[in-house]
């Protein structure tokens, strides 16, 4: 613990650790933190500007992180509603700022990722801690039965209340502290360790499943079973995980499949989203707000209808299709690749699904499990969701994009003024030769 807190290095690198790491371990809460937090972190950095410690800022690694951001600004140019246009760069600003933080900020990301993630799992850990005894609490003080717990009461966005964040928004984070965990776990070789980091992904996966967010479950269990064992394990290893994995992975499915409220939530919800509205129903199914959006998209397929226009576009489409669940209540299209081709077209799409090849591309490279992780949760969660259009979301997507592409580079930078001056006491060393 003391060498998390405490690390040997210059005190305005030690100032730019700590700020990482309380950004970090601010994510699952207010988004007030975090902004907060950032705006000490860009402050600082600015402050102990070097330029020999300097990354290159224009790089394609860097335009590629704020693709998402110029997308919005250029696709302002056309749209129907500018004022909401310039309200999504706002919320939108930090995909522009993260990548630049991490090329002026001389902390080595590298060497330190492995603290900061493991702040950010323990951090994790705590507040599903948290977050299950606030309704342990609330049912002992009733006196209700205990299976009260796994009821529509306390499982998704009822679960996640008490730290006012949503659901599928909070099990990305969880998440990738899981995966990142169970990469340490395999790795560990003192028994001890090995249990405390076992106990820990037990709390993190049992707060995944009290989530019970869709996409997130889908993709946890293809990392688990597939990407996990093809990134760390080899040989008798791999295949030895590869049935424990599938053994426990049938019987989570199985429970869910008994249990009821996780099968109306998992199951019965999944079926819902895929489903055609029927008339009079209260809920609108995703389904049928993809139904709008596509029809929408057609009319202008390459360059869509600008930033900031989706939610006006919708709410007419909306009522004139009696979805009035989704028109009383704003909703937008649930469904990233559909938003970014509704504002901004085919080229749109084609930047944002690049940018994601980007990363994954880092990611198999690198072989890099925790990173493969965050690219597969944002390739999921944005077929449900409009990632982008949220704080939480954008947050989460640009400072770890950031933080894996930066930390899986070697810097060369700061190693510039070490090259200079051992060719000068290369020089200096021949010259005294040659004199002699």
């Amino acid at each position: 613990m003391t060498e998390l807190l405490l690390i040997k290095d210059s005190l305005a690198n030690k100032i730019s650790y700590y700020h990482f790491l309380l950004l970090m371990a601010s994510l699952p809460f207010d988004m007030f933190y975090s902004h907060l937090i950032l705006i000490s972190l860009i402050i600082h950095t600015l402050i102990q500007l070097k330029k020999n410690t300097i990354k290159p800022v224009f790089k394609l690694r860097t335009i590629a992180l704020q693709s998402v951001f110029f997308v919005t600004v250029l696709s302002t140019i056309y749209t129907r509603n500018p004022n909401k246009a310039f309200a999504e760069w706002g919320t939108q600003i930090t995909i522009l700022l993260i990548p630049i933080v991490f090329c002026l900020n001389p902390l080595d990301i590298k060497k330190y990722r492995p603290n900061l993630l493991m702040v950010f799992a323990w951090v994790s850990t705590a507040t599903i801690v948290y977050l299950y005894a606030d309704p342990l609490l609330t049912i002992r003080h009733y006196h209700l039965p205990f299976s009260v717990l796994f009821s529509s009461y306390f499982t998704n966005h009822n679960f996640s209340q008490p730290i006012a964040i949503h659901a599928t928004f909070f099990s990305m984070q969880v998440a990738l502290a899981l995966l990142y965990l169970l990469s340490v776990f395999i790795k560990e070789r003192l028994f001890y360790h090995k249990l405390f980091y076992l106990c820990c992904c037990g709390i993190l996966l049992a707060g995944l499943l009290q989530l019970s967010s869709k996409s997130i479950f889908i993709a946890t269990m293809v990392i688990i079973n597939l990407a996990l064992p093809y990134f760390l394990l080899r040989g008798a290893s791999r295949r030895r995980f590869l049935i424990i994995s599938a053994s426990l992975t049938i019987l989570v499915i199985a429970g869910i499949l008994s249990f009821g409220p996780f099968k109306q939530r998992y199951i019965n919800g999944l079926r819902n989203d895929l489903s055609k509205s029927v008339a009079g129903e209260t809920d609108d199914t995703r389904l049928a707000r993809w139904n709008v959006s596509l029809e929408l998209i057609a009319k202008s397929p390459v360059i869509g209808y600008g930033a900031g226009s989706e939610i006006g576009l919708l709410q007419d489409s909306f009522f004139n299709k009696k979805l009035y669940s989704s028109y009383l209540n704003r909703l937008n299209t649930h469904n990233e690749y559909l938003s970014f081709l509704l504002k901004s077209g085919a080229i749109g799409l084609l930047i944002y699904v690049s940018t994601l090849a980007f990363g994954f591309a880092i990611s198999f490279r690198q072989k890099d499990l925790t990173f493969f992780t965050f690219m597969l949760i944002i390739a999921f969660v944005s077929m449900s969701e409009n990632l982008l259009d949220v704080d939480k979301g954008i947050i989460f997507y640009a400072f770890f994009f950031s933080f894996f592409v930066f930390s899986d580079e070697e810097r060369t930078a700061a190693k510039e003024p070490v090259k200079i001056i051992i060719n000068n006491s290369v020089k200096a060393t021949k010259q005294l030769v040659a004199s002699s």
